[in-house]
């Protein structure tokens, strides 16, 4: 009996300790689990929110930023409700609801610009993040336009204040770069300044209410037209003569006798229409021919212009204004071009661009007409000391002795 009795007691025991084991382990499963929780909501309270910073490249740049970062606000408010309720069952299945926006946080900079906030969820932000996106357009656009608005107060003032000789106080600087730079303006004051006056290029190159017939000396011009693979060949396509007063006495357009395959027009000023309806080449070139003969014909790198026209001219009555010493030495070049020579001595500017063969006609005319008296003497004192310089030869046997013949007896 006692050993029965032992045994029960025993039995007793074993269960009391194991019941209370396994209350232990209970509670201590529970506990662990609580301090687990705990854990967890003091690193959700203790970790930084993640800062809203703009994106850097422009291309994830969102003009709805701020109505972006109100929608992430009231994200934040409604994890806190599930914070307070963490021991319920359900805890983690709310904690599971809120992740998509915290992956809508971390993509927000990849994906700003495709992003819309959903309209049933946030009825009542929907006014102020309008509003929000507004302001923020409104400022993007501020800067540009008081930009705007300040170059246009300086243009205005720049207008409204006039120039003048006080504000100008440098010297030797062209008229033209202060014009192409400053304004009109400031290079008529320069032009002032260095006495120089400003003139039309018709003005300068033609003399008013003078002779319009032919005269002792006549400037000539020709344009052409290309004809041949790829225009490399030129035929006549315009003549034009000047008298010495700049007056037009011959201007024609020449028929072409070959099919043109480039009319040169941005540099010749010749279009088909021009020559379609032109004279003959044969009778053009008979009548410059009748007008030429005798007279001083002037012109730049006239022999092209011989050239083309198939006739010849006496050399001492020739003027060639790329060939004078003079304009070679202002132009420092040995072939000074048309345009800087009337641009240096003439302040005239010609060539900018279709060409004229009546303008340059009158061009060269005018700048032979400015140094004729120098020019003309130069000529005659080469003719004079010519036959100076030559000396007579001596005769073959002139150094040689007279040969005397001996006679033998």
């Amino acid at each position: 009996m006692k050993v029965v009795v032992m045994s029960e007691i025993k039995a007793k025991k074993q269960k009391q300790v194991s019941s209370e084991v396994g209350k232990d382990s209970s509670v201590k499963k529970k506990s662990r689990i609580r301090m687990k929780l705990k854990k967890k909501a003091c690193v959700q309270d203790l970790a930084p929110s993640h800062p809203t910073i703009p994106p850097k490249d422009p291309k994830h740049f969102s003009a709805n930023w701020k109505a972006l970062q109100e929608m992430l606000k009231s994200s934040e408010t409604t994890k806190v409700a599930p914070k307070v309720s963490q021991q319920q069952p359900n805890g983690p299945l709310q904690v599971k609801k809120d992740k998509p926006s915290k992956n809508a946080h971390q993509n927000h900079t990849s994906n700003a610009k495709t992003f819309s906030p959903p309209k049933a969820k946030h009825k009542k932000a929907k006014s102020p993040v309008v509003s929000d996106s507004q302001q923020t357009a409104k400022r993007k656009k501020k800067p540009e336009a008081s930009a705007q608005q300040a170059a246009k107060k300086q243009k205005v003032e720049l207008k409204e204040s006039k120039l003048t000789e006080e504000d100008i106080w440098f010297d030797d600087v062209d008229p033209d770069d202060i014009e192409a730079t400053v304004g009109a303006e400031a290079a008529d004051i320069m032009r002032k300044k260095q006495g120089i006056h400003k003139s039309e290029p018709e003005s300068t190159l033609v003399k008013e209410k003078a002779f319009e017939g032919l005269t002792r000396a006549v400037a000539i011009d020709c344009e052409m037209v290309g004809v041949g693979p790829d225009g490399e060949d030129s035929i006549l396509a315009r003549v034009s003569l000047v008298n010495q007063f700049g007056k037009c006495v011959y201007d024609k357009f020449v028929k072409p006798s070959e099919n043109v395959t480039d009319y040169r027009t941005a540099v010749s000023g010749i279009r088909p229409e021009d020559i379609k309806n032109g004279e003959n080449v044969t009778t053009v070139r008979k009548e410059v021919a009748e007008i030429l003969q005798g007279r001083i014909v002037v012109g730049h790198a006239i022999h092209n212009d011989f050239k083309i026209l198939l006739l010849d001219h006496p050399k001492k009555k020739i003027r060639d204004t790329q060939k004078y010493k003079p304009f070679r030495k202002i132009a420092k070049t040995n072939r000074p071009a048309l345009r800087v020579l009337c641009k240096e001595i003439l302040n005239v500017k010609i060539q900018q661009g279709e060409h004229s063969s009546v303008h340059d006609a009158q061009a060269t005319m005018r700048l032979y007409t400015l140094v004729k008296k120098d020019w003309e003497a130069q000529i005659k004192n080469k003719t004079e000391e010519k036959p100076d310089k030559r000396k007579p030869k001596p005769p073959r046997n002139a150094n040689k002795r007279p040969v005397t013949a001996r006679l033998s007896f």
